[in-house]
């Protein structure tokens, strides 16, 4: 099908992961549709309770913690009206996709393995193992450290082998801020860069007036 020439070019969100250490790109994970919402949470990091220190009650620790959380959709029936030109997907369906997705929270079986080896060898402390860092891009003004937090698939159909052919997938996600990451790290010079952005779309933001409160002023 040739789209019109005029129709703008639609955007899609994905995950990229990064080395954390040199920043090289690993994997880009591109959202076959873009979810219908996205729903995010803000849990305001105050000091003290109800009942704290009234020199406290405006202070904050940090930046509040936010979740993201989204269904997206996975469906191999336009592939598998061409088999010829999707190989891959006749003969696996929509696996290698689900793959992708599913191993940003395994760690590899080098790594299993090695941990392994040190453990025969009588290593006492093995230290945990580091994965990539992910970060959830949903257009050019959002590139967010995140952990996967929440991780579910259903499936929906199968081809005739019983790979699977439509699947939905949930995601929740915890954006990593400089609290988690640190300043000097990839990830906390991203989550700075995302908040800098808030504040210059608050500038961006109309100011409203006392008479749309109906007050002339703060008494």
């Amino acid at each position: 099908m040739i789209s019109f020439p005029g129709s703008p070019r639609l955007l899609k969100g994905g995950i990229v992961l990064i080395d954390p250490n040199n920043s090289q790109v690993q994997r880009i994970i591109v959202m076959q549709y873009n979810p219908d919402t996205l729903s995010r949470t803000l849990q305001v990091q105050g000091v003290g309770g109800e009942s704290g220190d009234r020199q406290e009650a405006l202070r904050l620790k940090g930046p509040p913690v936010e979740t993201i959380k989204l269904d997206a959709e996975i469906d191999a029936t336009d592939q598998l009206e061409f088999p010829k030109q999707n190989s891959s997907t006749a003969e696996l369906g929509i696996f290698p996709q689900l793959a992708a997705l599913e191993t940003i929270i395994y760690p590899s079986s080098g790594q299993l393995q090695n941990n392994n080896s040190q453990a025969i060898m009588g290593t006492l402390e093995i230290a945990p193992m580091e994965t990539f860092l992910s970060l959830f891009v949903w257009s050019q003004n959002r590139i967010l450290p995140v952990r996967l937090t929440e991780f579910s698939i259903t499936e929906e159909a199968f081809d005739t082998s019983l790979n699977p052919i439509r699947a939905k997938v949930s995601l929740g996600m915890q954006v990593l801020n400089i609290n988690d990451l640190g300043f000097n790290h990839k990830g906390g010079n991203l989550f700075m860069v995302y908040q800098r952005q808030k504040e210059q779309f608050v500038r961006r933001n109309r100011p409203g007036i006392f008479s749309s409160l109906g007050i002339t002023g703060i008494p």
